[in-house]
């Protein structure tokens, strides 16, 4: 019996199957699929599992099992986008980071016309706490304060792609997305030679020409990039992108500032150095401006930002472009900015300080999704309908003792994809985190992307650390 014969794709939008058929893009995957038994598919998954447990593809679980270090998880049934379908992702993504870049250099550097102008409520901005006061003034090569994005997109129950939340800060997963096509070589190479794909190894060339451009002018920009350190959860991405760029990983205690410019200590003397991919969070990067007792970050770091002789990427202060409430104005944000209507739509959102929003809300707790707006990685979200009664009574009353604290969003039935699971192939849930690289070259977006599955029956949870797993996600190129 051929794998897919008896596969039921459940009652939301499938990316494979459609009326029972595999949509084209997918014919020749579930013809190779169909021709494999469980067993192959089992031995092919432990043997990727084993490549990348030798290799150090981890990462790491905080909370409930902190300090656990879990092989990377990956499920061999790639997601194939169609090269149409794809141009249209792109452009949006690229469209809205390009928003999102002018709404931050408009609120640091700018006249705030967003806020003047009446789109988004001041006290909303200046009370997110991923605004920073201390990155008023300082002005950013290009208007790139975000460099590298990942924006999280969902496909609902009728095939339509949206916004789920935008990532700006310091965005993870991206060397999951090389070493996921890496593995899928190695485990289904006659799979590649039904396809033509476009590559993602090139990111670390793509990020590193958008980080010297970030540079003062001089002939030869040093980038390096800062980790918290081996403890990190994404620490195996530090070193990666440190290796794909072919510049030096450092940490805090690396780096010293002399005249406010940033030097390394190297074994040919201190070299200065122009750009810094960091990936340290705002509050630890600066111990004389920020957290007085970090040890993470440099001692005099910013007063090298303002000079101008050293970038950041990215910028501090982005944490205020994505906190869950301000992404309810993002539509906003481009119609104003770049006067065009969004590509990608946002997820129905309701903000609780609203009296009539928050009403509303109180009466469909049990239909709707409730999100902090700080937090990340899945954590502290409630979905109405899989939750128990103790539950729902909690968050109500959390947001109406901290309304500015939470959002909350119509449920989307998330888009399946046939996943291998406890032996045999399985409807699982799923979202896509696309990549955006902006420097002063321009815009430019990675093929793809991280997609993330829910590995638990039923579970809407894609995140790695609550027991999603990931895809290799295959971007078509144009038929000739």
């Amino acid at each position: 019996m051929a794998l897919f014969d008896r596969y039921d794709s459940g009652g939301t939008f499938c990316e494979v199957f459609e009326g029972g058929q595999p949509r084209p893009h997918y014919v020749p995957l579930v013809d190779r699929l169909n021709a494999l038994t469980t067993s192959d598919i089992a031995e092919r998954a432990r043997l990727s599992d084993t490549t990348f447990r030798d290799l150090g593809i981890t990462f790491a679980v905080y909370g409930g099992e902190e300090g656990v270090e879990r092989t990377w998880p990956m499920d061999l049934v790639p997601r194939i986008i169609p090269h149409d379908e794809w141009a249209a992702l792109e452009r949006g993504v690229a469209q809205r980071i390009t928003a999102l870049n002018l709404f931050l250099e408009d609120l640091y550097v700018g006249d705030a016309t967003a806020v003047r102008e009446g789109l988004i409520p001041e006290w909303v901005v200046k009370s997110s706490t991923g605004y920073m006061r201390e990155a008023v003034g300082i002005a950013v090569p290009h208007g790139a304060r975000c460099v590298v994005a990942g924006i999280d997109i969902v496909r609902d129950g009728d095939g339509t792609y949206r916004v789920l939340e935008d990532n700006l800060r310091v965005p993870s997963g991206v060397s999951y997305v090389v070493e996921n096509r890496a593995a899928m070589r190695r485990a289904s190479p006659l799979l590649f030679e039904r396809y033509s794909i476009r590559p993602v190894d090139g990111y670390g060339a793509m990020l590193l020409t958008a980080l010297e451009t970030l540079a003062p002018q001089v002939e030869y920009p040093k980038v390096v990039v800062l980790t918290p350190g081996v403890y990190n959860s994404a620490y195996f991405e530090h070193s990666f992108l440190a290796r794909r760029m072919g510049v030096e990983l450092v940490e805090g205690s690396d780096l010293v500032v002399q005249d406010h410019k940033v030097y390394v200590h190297t074994t040919r003397g201190p070299q200065q150095v122009h750009v810094i991919y960091r990936r340290i969070d705002d509050a630890f990067l600066d111990p004389v401006v920020f957290e007085r007792s970090s040890v993470l970050g440099v001692p005099g770091l910013m007063s090298a930002v303002r000079q101008g002789t050293v970038a950041l990427a990215n910028a501090v202060g982005n944490g205020v472009a994505d906190d869950k409430a301000v992404y309810a104005y993002v539509s906003d944000f481009i119609r104003h900015y770049l006067g065009e209507e969004p590509i990608i739509p946002n997820v129905t959102t309701y903000l609780l300080w609203d009296d009539q929003h928050r009403a509303e809300v109180a009466s469909r707790l049990d239909e709707l999704v409730i999100k902090p707006v700080a937090d990340a990685g899945g954590y502290g979200i409630v979905i109405g309908p899989q939750a128990t009664a103790e539950e729902l009574q909690d968050i109500r009353t959390r947001i109406f003792s901290n309304p500015r604290g939470y959002i909350a969003q119509e449920l989307v039935q998330l888009s399946t994809h046939p996943s291998y699971s406890d032996g045999v192939l399985a409807p699982r849930r799923l979202d896509l985190r696309p990549f955006v690289v902006v420097g002063g070259n321009g815009v430019r977006v990675l093929p793809g992307g991280l997609t993330r599955v829910a590995m638990r029956e039923g579970s809407m949870i894609v995140n790695s650390s609550q027991g999603g797993g990931s895809k290799d996600t295959w971007v078509l190129e144009p038929s000739s």
